[in-house]
């Protein structure tokens, strides 16, 4: 961490250098919901539209070839940073969401039936909830739901008794709390869910922009994150899953490029992973997640969990000590804190902390079950990346206690 250049690592996003107001300069800290883009990601994409904009995988001209190698080499970024076995593993989507649909519509419905069970949790976002109760909808399973203990972690008890005693097909668990902090873990829930005959799927965007991630280390059967939250553009994501899984899952969409063979009688599908990749993609997105992830490879991702678990730490240090404001999660948490402060709606606090240049989320972040359990209808949610600074908390903090002061009861 000593070689960590946080003021060097700013100086390469072009959003930061602004007033939010003035004598106000802009503090982002809702990196949870989406994160900044670093000038390489912008330039990368702008490259493509500017010199070598086509399509792929759809012609032999200079210009297609060009934009085809561009989008493939991506793939194999995509394979080395989270460490799959193949290139061929990789699935690109249009982010968390899409993914998930797209291993419910596939092998969801091909493999689990009345009878059977999936196991969630209460924290998941509803990307990781409204999928699978479609199904259950669909096909008669059950969903079990993991509690949540006191200290922000999940009651493994629960899952011990439940894959013991019912038909599990799959386990889905968020690795990274988008509301808690919680990092679950997955290394032990996964072998627990292997050991009684089930797969996992996790949940992985909160995690992957903020940690090391290592599928085949932790032997993760679906692993599914965005490229927004990691310093890349909207509308791309990414769906990783075992080789095997992917040859047997059916096409999530029919039409052009994810065919093999099209006659008026039938089709054959293209191989994976491009069979689950039906139309025109989102070219210059890929490019800019392949940036994306040269960008946060250089700095080292063991390295920004490091800086990122220094300012968390400090932050929920302070904001714990406060007087009527409610922080929920424990304190071993990666980086982001969600609190109330007693007498003011969430969404007031986040109006507050904007007029003092502070940009924080509010409302139930997608995660109403984690708030029902918790006994609140929102909360507001200052979450952490690779270049927010101690500085940047101090402020935060303090616009916190002038909010607690002055207007909460």
């Amino acid at each position: 961490m000593s070689n960590y250049d946080v003021d060097a690592i700013r100086a390469d996003f072009p959003i930061l250098h602004q007033e939010h107001s003035p004598g106000k300069p802009l503090i982002y800290l809702d990196n949870g919901a989406s994160s900044q883009r670093p000038e390489a990601v912008i330039e990368s994409m702008n490259d493509y539209y500017r010199r070598y904009h086509a399509n792929v995988h759809r012609g032999i001209h200079k210009l297609s070839a060009e934009a085809t190698d561009a989008y493939e080499r991506v793939r194999g970024k995509v394979q080395r940073f989270i460490n799959a076995e193949r290139e061929q593993e990789i699935v690109f989507t249009r982010g968390t969401t899409e993914a998930v649909n797209l291993v419910m519509q596939t092998w969801g419905r091909q493999n689990i039936g009345a009878g059977d069970v999936i196991i969630a949790t209460v924290m998941e976002h509803h990307a990781n909830i409204v999928p699978w109760q479609m199904l259950a909808a669909e096909k008669g399973c059950t969903i079990r739901y993991l509690s949540v203990l006191d200290d922000g972690s999940l009651n493994m008890a629960q899952l011990d008794e439940w894959l013991a005693t019912e038909s599990v097909k799959l386990v889905t668990v968020i690795h990274t709390s988008n509301t808690l902090g919680t990092i679950n873990p997955v290394a032990e829930i996964t072998r627990k869910a292997h050991d009684s005959g089930a797969l996992i799927l996790v949940d992985a965007a909160q995690s992957v922009p903020h940690m090391p991630v290592d599928v085949q280390s932790l032997n993760i059967d679906f692993l599914v994150f965005s490229g927004h939250k990691m310093c890349g553009p909207t509308g791309v994501g990414v769906l990783y899953a075992k080789y095997d899984l992917l040859e047997a899952m059916p096409p999530f969409m029919g039409g052009g490029d994810m065919i093999e063979r099209v006659t008026l009688e039938g089709s054959t599908w293209n191989e994976v992973p491009h069979k689950f990749e039906a139309g025109t993609p989102s070219i210059a997105e890929v490019i800019g997640l392949g940036a994306a992830v040269d960008y946060l490879e250089h700095i080292g991702m063991t390295s920004i969990h490091e800086h990122e678990l220094q300012i968390v730490n400090y932050a929920y240090g302070q904001i714990s000590q406060m007087d009527g404001v409610q922080v929920y999660g424990g304190a071993d948490r990666g980086g982001l804190i969600s609190f109330n402060i007693n007498g003011l709606h969430a969404h007031d606090v986040a109006q507050i902390l904007d007029s003092e240049g502070v940009a924080v989320r509010s409302g139930h972040h997608c995660t109403q079950p984690l708030h029902d359990a918790l006994g609140i209808s929102a909360s507001a949610r200052a979450s952490f990346y690779l270049y927010n600074t101690r500085e940047e908390v101090d402020v935060w903090l303090s616009a916190v206690e002038k909010a607690r002061r002055v207007f909460a009861r």
